[in-house]
Formats: structure tokens, C-alpha cells, sequence
């Protein structure tokens, strides 16, 4: 909401500058979204009139003009084209400043002088949304005589400020002038002033203009009207028309104004009803017949239905409840009698309405909200009492008041020692009763609380508590530790290695990616999983945001393409990334359990690499979290290129696979490079992983290396040859290295040679030749066996 300061000063004394109010309304509970200070910029600029307009002798687009602005006649050349002589404007004289840092100087245009510059709006920073018309371009021409010389920011009120608040739902009471005053004095221990409204009304009766009937009173718990006749319908004075716009309302005309003005001020919706418009001279509220139609006050023709409260003469709908009035009843320059209406709507259904209608306005905002009941009446004396001050019409005698259940204030009791204990501050009882009242809480000497009605939000004793607490001041209440036993907290096992395992794979250059974990069904396809897969059990939404989202992802594999294929068509050469994240599992669908949350690890690269790269980083990973019974072994997946695929086990179980992805998947995704993932079950890796590190001392005996060199089928993997090698050598074999890999003209086709390097040791004594020789032998005559190697020759 916009608030204007001098308006808000109407209500409530504000004797601090703007930015301390804000923050002191922001710790108190209304928070200020934005200060905007009109005018900080301009200096020098004043009420100036034109004396005399004559054509530049040298430019067909300039004139010369004498301006009066007080003290004395000034020249200014201006190419303006909507001035003419006697006009009030805007001067801006040779040395002053305008928004945005601009610095007005003399100078001469075209060989004639000029000592200033007149001024449109928008060079003096005046918002154009909500201006009339006919001052949006060209010079600003005042509505009338102001004195000369007089600073226009005292003219057009632009040493003013506006502050913006965000009022939450719960507070419909604060989008209002008064709310907002009412929080202000509370904030400020001043006293909330409200406008003074005196109704004279002639001596006829409402009822002989109007009949009023209310069908449906659980829609409409309360209805007020008032009738003013020979109204005269002309511009608002200048004082209200600059309030509604800083507010953020365009002017229309004096009556519109009104309501409008109301509105804001009060935060009660209002409506004028051109009275020689209503059919029989009738209000009726009813809910619209099924398919009835109303052209509302945009010119858009809208189709009702039963639900659908609306406002009604004694032929058609004249206004839709709560939300926006009729076009057949509006007020124009014709009007001489209205009705001004002054209704309470029930929320739910205005929010429904507006919701089937797809039409949001300021009053439907406000009455789905839920408006205080007691507030029309006030609202609507305050339209008549305004209708008077600016000698707009004369009110009839009377109103009509249909209000069959008045609303009844909430009484709380509440435990003031129970309140210092919950706030941790001593506040005696006497400033609880201050803060309270300054709220308009009323509180007896037993401290019963009652509720004013417009504050719905209040329900019980904590509530009336957090309105002490917040009014006391939140960092007034001291910090202390709280009376119990603490205990450490910190993050688990599990947290912490997740943790390690996204810094080590950072440190070896990849990015860190997160993807939404709805997927679309299509994926599995993309991914060429076959049709008998598990992970085509997708969990489906009940409510998907559409096709693309409407299932959770079961692999992270589609996650991970996504972001290869993005980052390659946005010309990224090279792409390491991976991401640590959740997919959702089931046994049975429909579901009938909670799914199973799968913490997943899956790593996509392209780029100048190859598998080993990969591997690499597997390898490392491993090793960082203290892994060390794993195999890496040739393996097979749907998604994989075959034979450059291979699966990660550890204890004899299958964590995961990684490899070159297919070049069909590839295709799929518009990839044409080489690229590489993996996918591991990082729960597993969780379970696997070894937090102990113990302490391993310098070997205190000599290691012995032997390299061999054997040939093997092709299909023979280089994990099987070093698993052969470590289970034969047992404790004797220290490490295994492969170093290298040859085929070509030596080695038959079919065929490769493969050389590792055996390192021996023993941490009882030094091996003699004859042991070494003993086990070296023994897993030869193994891989002979086994694999069917033999030592190249």
C-alpha cells in the first residue's frame, strides 16, 4: 500500500525524518517495502507566468517567452507547443537542479538568450500513469493562479514522501490510511486524530427515493446507503486529486474521487449509483440468475452464475458485489442524484467470484480480505461528509442500515505475569494496558482484553501478546540463553560426507548442478531405457503443472543430459558437472507407501576426455572417502555405449555404473560429441564408506617390483587381471599398477598385451628371491589358468 506522508500527518503526529519512521514501522510490524522522497532533487524551480510568447527570429520550431516569476522577468527560448501567454507554469532558473542530476544553466539558442527552462512532468519526476491526459506532453500548466515565485514543490506537493508498505493477509485492517496511522501512533506513543465527520441532511426521507432489499444477508451480512441529490459533477480540488495519485488512483471526476478517496482512507470499498439509472428506483443484492450478463465498468461483457453475488435494480444486474460496478449505472456528467453504497461481502465468496470472472480490482483485494462489518457505516457518512466539504450535492435525510446480526467483539483474558515470561521482558502491567489501548483494545482492571472488531486476526491469548511484544519493541527485549540443558548440534554422518564428496569432486573441476525432480514420461525413451526396466515405474503427480512435469524422476541420467546438451548448444567447449541428489523409487504403483528417496550421485562430462578421465574421478573418490574394497568391472546399461560401459562395486555390490553415453542417447538429446556419465547409489556409498582412518606406520622391510607383461583375449578386463593378481598374491602383493596396453603387428588379432607392475613386501622381514619367485610364479600359472594369459615374449 501507498502511503503518503503529509496525508498520514493528517492522522497521527510524525516528528521524526522519513527514513527513522520507516525503520521504527518495519521493527514494529509493518513492514516498508520502499520510501520514495518527491522533490529531494529540485532546486530553484518556481511558479512562473508567461507574459509574452514571440516566434525565435532564427528557428521555425523555438519561440521566446517572458516569464514573471516574482522577483523578476526572465527570457527562456523553449520549443514548447502548448503554452500560450497568461499561463502559471513550472520555471526552472539558470542554477537549479531537476531529477536525475540535471543542472539547468543559461545559455543561448539559435544567438537568443535564455535564462532557464520550463518544465513538463516528467522532468520534474511527477509519476505519469495516473496524470490527466492533456499534461502528459508538453509544458506543465498549472489549474490555476498560484503566487509567483512560489517553490513548486510546496505547488504541486512534491516535498512530500510516499512510503510503501506490504501488508500481509491477515491485516486487512492496514490498507487503510487510518490502519496505517493507527500503527504509527502506537509506534510512536502519539495519538491517533480521526477526521471529524458532521452530516447535515435536509429534511426528506431516503425511502421516498430508493427501496433496498437484501435476498442473500450470509453474502451480504450488512448494507448502508445514503441518497445525495442535485449533485454537481467537475474535477476534485487539487488537494485530493494529489493524493489519490500518490497513492496510486487516477482522478476521475468528484464523486468517483470520493469513494475512491473513502476507500483508501478508511480502507472501506465505496459505490455511487446514478439513482435515474435504477430500474424501479431499487437496490436489490441477489445472487445472479444462471447465465445472466453484466457489462462492467472496463466494457467487458461477463457471463454470471449462481454463485456469483450481484447488485440489481428491479430488471438486470447493475454491479457485481463487491467487485466492480455496471456500466448501465455509473456516474456521469449527467448524474444529479446517486446513491452512495456502503456494503460488507463475505471473503470467500468475492475471492471465488473474482477467481471465476478472472477480474481483480481494489475492493474485491480488500473484501476477500475480510472487512470489518462496522466500518460501512462510518465509510459511508465520511462519502456524504466529503460530498458536503467540496459543495458536491446536499445529502438526503436518513440512511438505510440492513444489519440483522451485528458483529460482537472477541474477549480474551489475559495473564500479564504469563506474558513477561513468554516475552522475556519485565514490562509492568501499566505499559501492557498502554500498548494495548494505543491498539484500541479496551482492558479492565482484570486485564480482560476486548478485541476490536476490525481485528479479526486475534484469537487468543498469544496473539494479544505478540501485540505487547511488537508495540514493547522486539530489540528492546534483552538476549539471554534459555533455562535447559544444551546440547551440540551439528550435522550427521551422512550430511558430512555428503559435504566431503561435493568438495572432493569440485576439487577436480566440476560443477555442482541441481534439476527439478519432475520429469516428464517421455525421458525414459530419450535415455533408450527398454520397456521391462524398473526405473520406468515412475511415481505420477495427481496434480502436474503439465506433460513435462507430471512425474518424479527415477534416474538422474535425463537430469544430467539436459544440462550437457544446454551447455554444448550454448557454445561451452568443455563441460565437468554433477549433481548429489534425490530420486523417488517404488515397488508398487499405484503407490500405496511413501516412496523410496534414493540419495543418487551422477556425474555428465564432455569435452576433451575420454573414459579413464571418468574413472579417474570414481577412482578418487573412492580413495577420499576411504574406500577401499572396490572393483570397477566391464559392465552393460540401456543408456551406454557397449563395451565402454563398466559398473562400480564395492563388497561384492553394485553401486552404480559409469561410461561413454550411447550415440543413439547422444542424438536424442542433440549432443554431437563424445560425452560420459556416471550414476552411483550414494546411500550405498554412504553404508560402504569407512570413517575410521587408522594410522599405518613407514614399512620398516624393503618392497621388490616385478614387471610382467601378458597376452589376453580382448574381452579380458584389466579389473579381472588385477583381481587375479591380488587374491593369488595375498599379503605379499603391496600394489598394482597397469602401465601399459599395446596391439598392433607383435600381438595376434584378438588379441592384447597388457604390462603391470608388481610391487612385493612383507611387514615381518625381507622377502628372500626364492619367496618372491614363489608367489610371482603362483599368480602366472593363475592368470594362465584363468584367463587364459601368457607372458609375451
Amino acid at each position: 500500500m501507498l502511503v503518503p506522508i503529509k496525508w498520514l500527518k493528517d492522522y497521527v503526529d510524525i516528528n521524526i525524518d522519513i527514513n527513522s519512521f520507516a525503520d521504527a514501522m518495519t521493527m514494529s510490524g509493518s513492514k516498508v517495502e520502499a520510501v520514495e522522497e518527491m522533490g529531494r532533487e529540485i532546486e530553484k524551480v518556481v511558479v512562473g507566468k508567461i507574459l509574452k510568447v514571440e516566434r525565435h527570429p532564427d528557428a521555425d520550431k523555438l519561440v521566446v517567452t517572458q516569464i514573471d516569476v516574482g522577483s523578476e522577468t526572465i527570457q527562456i527560448v523553449t520549443g514548447a507547443t502548448n503554452i500560450k501567454e497568461g499561463d502559471y507554469i513550472p520555471v526552472a532558473q539558470n542554477g537549479s537542479s531537476l531529477p536525475g542530476g540535471v543542472k539547468i544553466k543559461k545559455g543561448k539558442l539559435r544567438g537568443i538568450e535564455s535564462n532557464g527552462m520550463l518544465c513538463s512532468a516528467q522532468e520534474l519526476g511527477i509519476p505519469l500513469e495516473n496524470l490527466p491526459e492533456e499534461l502528459l506532453d508538453g509544458i506543465f500548466i498549472l489549474e490555476k493562479e498560484y503566487p509567483l515565485g512560489k517553490d513548486i514543490k510546496e505547488v504541486l506537493g512534491l516535498n512530500d514522501a510516499v512510503i510503501e508498505f506490504e501488508i500481509t493477509n491477515n491485516r486487512p485492517d492496514c490498507l487503510s490510511m487510518i490502519g496505517i496511522a493507527r500503527e504509527a501512533a502506537a509506534t510512536l506513543g502519539e495519538k491517533l486524530k480521526y477526521p471529524e465527520i458532521i452530516v447535515a441532511e435536509n429534511n426528506e426521507s431516503l425511502s421516498d427515493y430508493v427501496n433496498i432489499e437484501v435476498k442473500n444477508e450470509e453474502l451480504c451480512p450488512r448494507y448502508t446507503a445514503r441518497v445525495v441529490k442535485n449533485v454537481k459533477i467537475q474535477p476534485s480540488p487539487g488537494w485530493m486529486q494529489d493524493r489519490l495519485l500518490k497513492s496510486g488512483v487516477r482522478p476521475i471526476n468528484n464523486i468517483v474521487d470520493i469513494t475512491n478517496y473513502v476507500m483508501l482512507e478508511m480502507g472501506q470499498p465505496m459505490h455511487a449509483f446514478d439513482l435515474e439509472k435504477l430500474a424501479g428506483r431499487k437496490i436489490i443484492v441477489r445472487n445472479a440468475q444462471e447465465g445472466e450478463k453484466i457489462t462492467t465498468l472496463d466494457e467487458v461483457e461477463r457471463t454470471l452464475n449462481e454463485s456469483i453475488l450481484v447488485i440489481a435494480d428491479q430488471d438486470r444486474a447493475i454491479g457485481i458485489a463487491g467487485i466492480m460496478g455496471s456500466s448501465n449505472s455509473e456516474i456521469d456528467e449527467n448524474t444529479k442524484t446517486l446513491v452512495f453504497e456502503g456494503a460488507n461481502f463475505q471473503p470467500v465468496n468475492i475471492r471465488l467470484s473474482s477467481k471465476k470472472l478472472g477480474l481483480r480490482t481494489e475492493a474485491s483485494g480488500r473484501y476477500e480480505k475480510g472487512i470489518d462489518t462496522e466500518l460501512a457505516e462510518t465509510a459511508l457518512e465520511r462519502a456524504c461528509n466529503l460530498v458536503q466539504l467540496l459543495g458536491a450535492g446536499e445529502v438526503v435525510g436518513g440512511k438505510k442500515d440492513i444489519y440483522r446480526i451485528p458483529k460482537q467483539n472477541r474477549h480474551i483474558k489475559l495473564d500479564t505475569d504469563k506474558a513477561r515470561k513468554f516475552i522475556g521482558a519485565d514490562i509492568s502491567t501499566e505499559k501492557m494496558k498502554e500498548y494495548l489501548e494505543a491498539l484500541e483494545f479496551s482492558v479492565d482492571s482484570n486485564f480482560n482484553v476486548t478485541v476490536p472488531t476490525f481485528r479479526d486476526d486475534v484469537e487468543g491469548e498469544a496473539d494479544v501478546i505478540e501485540e505487547i511484544t511488537r508495540i514493547y519493541g522486539y530489540e528492546n527485549i534483552p538476549s539471554k540463553l534459555m533455562d535447559t540443558t544444551f546440547t551440540q548440534g551439528g550435522k550427521t554422518y551422512k550430511q558430512k560426507l555428503i559435504d566431503k564428496a561435493k568438495n572432493i569432486l569440485t576439487a577436480q573441476g566440476l560443477y555442482e548442478v541441481f534439476t527439478y525432480s519432475f520429469v516428464s514420461p517421455g525421458v525414459f525413451n530419450k535415455i533408450n531405457l527398454k520397456a521391462e526396466n524398473p526405473m520406468r515405474n515412475a511415481i505420477k503427480l495427481i496434480n502436474p503443472l503439465g506433460e513435462e512435469q507430471s512425474i518424479m524422476r527415477t534416474t538422474l541420467i535425463p537430469n544430467i543430459m539436459e544440462v550437457i546438451a544446454r551447455n554444448y548448444n550454448r557454445k561451452v567447449e568443455t563441460g565437468h558437472f554433477f549433481e548429489l541428489s534425490k530420486v523417488y523409487l517404488t515397488e508398487e504403483l499405484p503407490l500405496c507407501d511413501l516412496a523410496e528417496e534414493r540419495e543418487v550421485l551422477t556425474v555428465g562430462m564432455y569435452g576433451n576426455i575420454d573414459f579413464f578421465d571418468l574413472k579417474g574421478i570414481v577412482e578418487n573418490l573412492m580413495e577420499d572417502l576411504n574406500i577401499k574394497t572396490y572393483r570397477i568391472l566391464s559392465s552393460n546399461h540401456d543408456s551406454m555405449h557397449p563395451g565402454r560401459t563398466a559398473e562400480l562395486i564395492i563388497n561384492n555390490k553394485r553401486i552404480g555404473w559409469l561410461g561413454e553415453a550411447h550415440p543413439d542417447m547422444l542424438d536424442n538429446y542433440g549432443v554431437p560429441v563424445r560425452a560420459f556419465v556416471a550414476e552411483l547409489n550414494f546411500d550405498e556409498i554412504t553404508n560402504q564408506s569407512n570413517p575410521e582412518i587408522k594410522y599405518r606406520s613407514l614399512p620398516k622391510y624393503p618392497s621388490v617390483s616385478r614387471d610382467i607383461a601378458v597376452v589376453v583375449d580382448e574381452d579380458i578386463t584389466a579389473g579381472q587381471i588385477e583381481e587375479i593378481i591380488r587374491n593369488k598374491g595375498g599379503k605379499t602383493v603391496e600394489d598394482v599398477k597397469l602401465f601399459d596396453i599395446y596391439r598392433g603387428s607383435q600381438i595376434e588379432k584378438g588379441y592384447k598385451s597388457m604390462a603391470y607392475a608388481i610391487t612385493y613386501r612383507s611387514d615381518e622381514k625381507t622377502l628372500t628371491e626364492e619367496e618372491i619367485a614363489k608367489v610371482h610364479n603362483k599368480i602366472l600359472n593363475s592368470l594362465a589358468n584363468q584367463v587364459g594369459a601368457s607372458l609375451r615374449q
